[in-house]
């Protein structure tokens, strides 16, 4: 099918018998409005037309605040998540534009690790979101101090928790790579005749637990 050319309104005939162009004529020239069927306004439109078109206004992002693809590559998580994190009340956007994109602070980057970090220690999301939640909006700073103590102190206990379980764990596999240095010179070999050495055949003893599931 050819190009659908649409043409200005008829020129009028002036005293002197030439044509003059109305002052309803476009001011692009015909070539810009050459168009097809289902061809996109875009390609009919070029960007270097004088047509102002409404879809071809970029609005910048604002000064001072990620959107939220580039705040989740920051984070290191997905959009998924951060929008459940919403849902949640753990972290708001501080924007939103026009077209429903969400843009976040720089420094709402610490309470995503921050949420992360509780979450690598065991603490539930519900949990972490009722401490967050729990921060007075209110001028009462000894209220709002006392509150933030109180998180902190939180995650501490909870460190420590951490570091006490993987100090026991270093030391199942201390106690293991011990015992395998006695394995090494041992005349027996774990199959099912002898348990896998369970217990061990030279000492009787228990084998450490890891060595036990590895063999």
């Amino acid at each position: 099918m050819g190009a659908l050319r649409i043409r200005g309104p008829p020129k009028k005939e002036v005293a002197d018998g030439s044509m003059a162009a109305s002052s309803r004529l476009s001011l692009c020239p015909p070539s810009v409005f050459r168009y097809r069927k289902g061809q996109s306004v875009a390609r009919a439109f070029p960007p270097d037309s004088s047509i102002p078109l409404p879809h071809m206004t970029v609005q910048p992002d604002p000064p001072d605040l990620l959107k939220i693809g580039k705040f989740a590559k920051l984070a290191k998580t997905n959009l998924r998540t951060l929008r459940y994190y919403e849902e949640l009340g753990l972290v708001t956007p501080s924007r939103r534009s026009k077209g429903g994109f969400r843009y976040y602070r720089p420094t709402d980057l610490a309470r995503v690790e921050m949420i992360q970090f509780l979450q690598e220690l065991g603490l539930p999301l519900e949990e972490i979101g009722d401490s967050l939640r729990g921060i007075p909006k209110s001028n009462l700073r000894k209220e709002w101090m006392t509150r933030l103590r109180s998180i902190l102190e939180q995650q501490e206990s909870q460190i420590r928790k951490r570091i006490d379980a993987l100090q026991s764990q270093v030391k199942l596999v201390e106690g293991s790579v011990t015992h395998l240095d006695l394995c090494e010179t041992c005349e027996h070999h774990p199959q099912a005749t002898n348990n896998y050495c369970e217990p061990c055949q030279s000492s009787g003893n228990p084998l450490p637990k890891l060595l036990s599931a590895l063999f």
